[in-house]
This record gives structure tokens, sequence and C-alpha cells, in this order.
């Protein structure tokens, strides 16, 4: 992965920061990418300390203007980007009866069109160099359902289709694109949980454990290297066997 250049969105904490610092300890050059521009430069030095080069943008991927403007940043800095990994995503929980319009439109445009705008600024330069790696982070609910989750269900199964749909144009280019759907990682978003709702799932988990970011992290690093070559168009399943 030598002198390859990744963007990770989402990339301040959880999911997101174990991607980047285990893309960089495969000695790719990574773009960290969020909100939070304070939590990104502590990333950044952990993504530096791994032995490879880091760059920090601000991105809000409800925006596509800030999509643009975040991916022109880094072009400018590094060059083209090889390896995507789609990961920024966000919650507004609530049953469908009383779901409102703007929970459900902001999801789907985070989640879903958000990676979709970040998709299109990387395609060109891949198709180009006929090399590239798209890694959208999906969900285990994306293929099993959950109640009060409809927006972010269909957001993420959305991210399914697309891939598929992705994988089938670009493979004569030589570009790959894969999902991740992760069961429930231990992370900021689960930390909210009631314990007696972790208990539940942990039933519900042959492994007995919540996943770790390091475990989605191991995934997204293999299939961002050259080993996963023939892989492409897969939804790989990291979940504890929660969903079989």
């Amino acid at each position: 992965m030598d002198k390859r250049t990744a963007f990770v969105t989402g990339a301040s904490r959880g999911i997101g920061r174990a991607c980047a610092i285990a893309l960089a300890s495969a000695g790719a050059r990574v773009v960290v990418a969020a909100r939070n521009k304070e939590k990104l430069e502590e990333v950044a030095v952990e993504v530096r300390a791994a032995g490879t080069e880091a760059f920090v943008v601000e991105i809000d991927l409800g925006s596509a203007e800030s999509i643009k403007a975040a991916f022109a940043t880094a072009s400018k800095e590094f060059g083209r980007i090889d390896i995507l990994v789609n990961n920024a995503a966000i919650t507004r929980d609530g049953l469908a009866l009383r779901m409102k319009p703007d929970d459900w439109e902001t999801v789907l445009r985070t989640n879903l069109t958000g990676s979709f705008l970040c998709i299109q600024q990387v395609l060109q330069g891949m198709m180009r160099e006929r090399w590239g790696r798209i890694i959208n982070i999906s969900s285990v609910v994306a293929e099993c359902g959950n109640a009060g989750q409809a927006n972010y269900v269909a957001s993420k199964a959305g991210l399914i289709g697309l891939t598929k749909s992705l994988a089938q144009e670009m493979a004569s280019r030589n570009v790959t694109v894969n999902a991740i759907a992760p069961g429930f990682i231990d992370t900021d978003m689960t930390a909210v949980l009631p314990a007696e709702l972790k208990e539940n799932l942990l039933g519900r988990i042959p492994l007995k454990r919540l996943g770790r970011p390091e475990d989605i992290a191991a995934a997204v690093r293999f299939l961002a290297s050259d080993d996963a070559g023939y892989i492409t168009g897969h939804v790989l399943d990291v979940n504890g066997g929660m969903y079989m």
C-alpha cells in the first residue's frame, strides 16, 4: 500500500479513527475527514506515529459544497485518492409512524447521498490510474432491519445496493467496490445504550462480545490491499455471528 493515498470520512473517532490508523500502518498516506477538526488533529498525530503522512480536512457529508471543497483541498495536498472509506454516518432514531420528514431526509442525505457524492469525487482519478479501492461502511441492520431506525437502515441498505452497482460499473478499470457490514461495535454510538439492552444484544452474538473498531479496520485494511484485488461487489459481515 506504499505511496497510496486513502481518504477516510468520519475519521475523528471510533471506526473511522481505527481505519485511518490501520491504513497508515499498511503504508498509505491518509486524509482524515470529519466535522470536528480538533479531534481530527489528534487522529493525525496517531497516523503520523504509524509512520506515514496525514492531512486533516473538515467535511460535512450533508453538504455537497463541503464534500467538493474537502476533496479539492485533499487533492491539492496529496494528489489523487486511491482508497476511499465511506464511514461517516448519523442517526435520528424514531418509530416510522412518528418520524419527522426532516429526520428521514437528513439521515439519507448524510449517510447515502453524502457517500455517493464522495465516490463521484474519486472515480475519475481511479479510472485514469486503473486502480482504486472504494469501501462503504454499511451495517448489520441493513441486512436484518431494526425497529426504530427506518431511516438509518434504509440509508445503510442503500449503500449495499450502491456498492453492487458501482462494482459492476468500475470493474473494467480495476477499481473494486465493496461494503463492510459491522455488527454492534463498542464505540461512542453504542456507549449510550442502556445496560439491559447491551445484555440483550450480547445474547444474540455467538462470539459473546461487542466488536472493536479495530475488527472493522482490519477488514478495511484487507479490502484496500492488493491481496483483495479479485473481490468486488461483496458485503463482508464483521458481526461476531450476529447475522449469518
